[in-house]
């Protein structure tokens, strides 16, 4: 697409809306519809008057911006106006009168891309930052959009380039310089491997820091499932009452912990023989529970273990997942009859939770929500941490491509290997990246951006 653009970048409705325009056509269109030349002033917010013929449209600010030192790196006109829908929409339609035209979603961050002012990482980073619910989430996103990422793929790159034309001098000259790179090309995409493995061992991180810690809260009925749910969260989300079964269906909750997003899931209280409705609950929880990040399995730290706590046991037993003894309120001192005996009285070890906990009075909480972020969240976030799954994917082909290379033994296959792990990271930074590609990135982003 070219031409000039224009869409409002602030939600209509407010104080002040802000609309942006970039194109070559932002100067005579800024002649046209504002009552002074602005342009003598550039980068400096003046007064003026949007007007259509002798009729002044609204009292705003505007701001003409010079290419190429812009957020497009194309001439730009911001148009500061009264927020109210009815003034947007007049100044729209004149806009609408001079032949520029609505910019698609994405489009101001697109020509960016296209005109060199960020690499493809960094405009996505663009909509993690608009996204972004946490501190972490949004420490990350700007890291990436300040070329962290991208700093870090520079140099994987440069690795591989640098083996790659090592190979090429080897086969063009094998008598000169063969021996010198067959000994120190396996060194070379060893250091390019690890660098890519690291970054994506990172990924989880990342996507744990952008969408959240999906977290199941799961276990018999009666153990105190729906009243933890509702005191992590700080509100009643569940119904809560001593008759099994009252949870029937998926509830879920929005909380923070030490900056980390967590969305807790109560499932409906697993037993054998439910009725229908009841069996459908239990069907969904345990499919949320195949797909979740962590499982907090609740027992009554009151009682023995039941059949079906030995059944869960082992269903989760090769999941991420934290034990949970409830109502530790009601333990005895002596600890008799509690979670921690079975309750055949064989001789089978006790089982010790994770977390003793009351959701009652609240003993134990605080350990709780450390524990949930702790065992699968870092305690600590580094910039240049994978959050995007298309990028998770390209480092992965990348790795499988330098796996192949340190596997071939002829120079012209190890050099075709290379070029696919380069070709890989290229789509990253959109360096080697094709136009469908770069279409469905930017069909995402919000119009005005």
């Amino acid at each position: 697409m070219t031409g000039t653009i224009y869409a409002p970048s602030t939600a209509v409705g407010g104080a002040i809306a802000i609309i942006r325009l970039s194109g070559e056509g932002c100067v005579k269109i800024a002649r046209v519809i504002l009552d002074r030349d602005i342009m003598v002033r550039p980068r400096e917010l003046c007064r003026v008057s949007v007007m259509d013929g002798a009729r002044a449209l609204d009292d705003c600010m505007a701001v003409y911006l010079p290419a190429p030192r812009t957020y497009t790196g194309e001439a730009m006109l911001e148009i500061h106006c009264h927020g109210g829908p009815r003034t947007v929409q007049r100044i729209l339609s004149r806009l609408a009168q001079t032949g520029a035209r609505p910019a698609a979603a994405g489009e101001f961050s697109r020509c960016a891309f296209l005109n060199g002012k960020m690499d493809l990482s960094q405009a996505e980073a663009v909509m993690d930052i608009i996204q972004a619910e946490s501190e972490q989430a949004l420490s990350v996103a700007l890291g990436q959009l300040h070329g962290s990422l991208s700093r870090r793929i520079q140099t994987l790159q440069e690795e591989l380039v640098a083996a790659q034309a090592g190979m090429e001098a080897a086969i063009d000259y094998p008598d000169e310089v063969e021996a010198e790179v067959n000994a120190t090309l396996p060194e070379q995409l060893r250091k390019a491997r690890e660098g890519v493995a690291r970054l994506i061992a990172e990924g989880r991180t990342g996507r744990i820091l952008r969408d959240g810690l999906r977290v199941a809260i799961l276990g018999r009925p009666n153990v105190g499932k729906s009243c933890l749910l509702n005191v992590l969260a700080g509100e009643d989300r569940a119904i809560v009452t001593p008759h099994a079964g009252t949870t029937r269906d998926v509830l879920d909750a929005k909380i923070l912990i030490d900056g980390v997003p967590v969305r807790l899931f109560d499932t409906a209280g697993i037993r054998p023989e439910p009725d229908e409705v009841e069996s459908i609950g239990i069907a969904r929880a345990r499919e949320l529970a195949a797909r979740a990040d962590l499982i907090l399995l609740v027992m009554d730290a009151s009682e023995p273990l039941t059949d079906t706590d030995e059944v869960l046991l082992a269903e989760t037993a090769d999941r991420p997942r934290l034990l949970v003894a409830n109502k530790s309120d009601l333990l005895s001192d002596s600890g008799d009859g509690s979670l921690c005996h079975r309750s055949d009285m064989t001789n089978r070890p006790p089982v010790t939770p994770d977390q003793c906990v009351s959701a009652k009075t609240g003993e134990g909480l605080e350990e709780l929500k450390t524990a949930i972020v702790t065992t699968l969240a870092p305690n600590r976030h580094d910039e240049t941490c994978i959050t995007n799954e298309r990028h998770l994917h390209a480092l992965e082909q990348a790795q499988t491509a330098i796996q192949a290379a340190l596997a071939a033994e002829e120079l012209e296959e190890i050099a075709t290997d290379v070029r696919e792990a380069l070709h890989a990271l290229g789509g990253i930074t959109g360096s080697d990246v094709n136009e469908n590609v770069i279409d469905e990135i930017f069909e995402r982003f919000c119009v005005g951006k």
